[in-house]
C-alpha cells in the first residue's frame, strides 16, 4: 500500500484543490501547499515542482491573480487569489467531481 505522501494526484485534482483552498482567502504558495495537505488529511503532499507550474497555468487561464506581499515570516511572497472566472470554474469543477465520485461509488458497490 503506498504511503499517503506518495499518492499521485489525478489529472485536474490539483487544480480544483488549489481553487478550493483559495476560495477561502488569498495565500502564498507554501500556505496553499500546507492547506491542501490539511484539507486532504495529508493524503496529498504537493511539492513546489507541481504546485508552482499549476499556479502559473491557473493564472494564465484567468482563474487566479497574484500580487507580491509579505508572508507571516516577513519574507517577500506572491499571494494568489481567485478571480470571478476562477470562482465559476470552481463551481463547475465541484459539480463535475460530485458526478464522478457518485459514479465511482456506485460502480464500486456493484458485486
Amino acid at each position: 500500500m503506498p504511503h499517503p505522501s506518495n499518492t499521485a494526484l489525478l489529472q485536474g485534482t490539483l487544480d480544483v484543490l488549489i481553487l478550493k483552498v483559495l476560495s477561502l482567502e488569498p495565500m502564498h504558495g507554501l500556505g496553499i501547499s500546507r492547506r491542501i495537505a490539511q484539507v486532504t488529511n495529508d493524503t496529498f503532499q504537493v511539492k513546489p515542482g507541481s504546485l508552482f507550474p499549476a499556479l502559473h497555468r491557473l493564472e494564465e487561464a484567468g482563474w487566479l491573480t497574484a500580487e507580491w506581499g509579505e508572508s507571516e515570516t516577513n519574507r517577500r511572497a506572491k499571494f494568489y487569489r481567485l478571480t470571478k472566472l476562477g470562482r465559476r470554474q470552481l463551481k463547475q469543477e465541484t459539480e463535475n467531481w460530485s458526478r464522478i465520485s457518485d459514479a465511482m461509488a456506485n460502480a464500486l458497490e456493484i458485486s
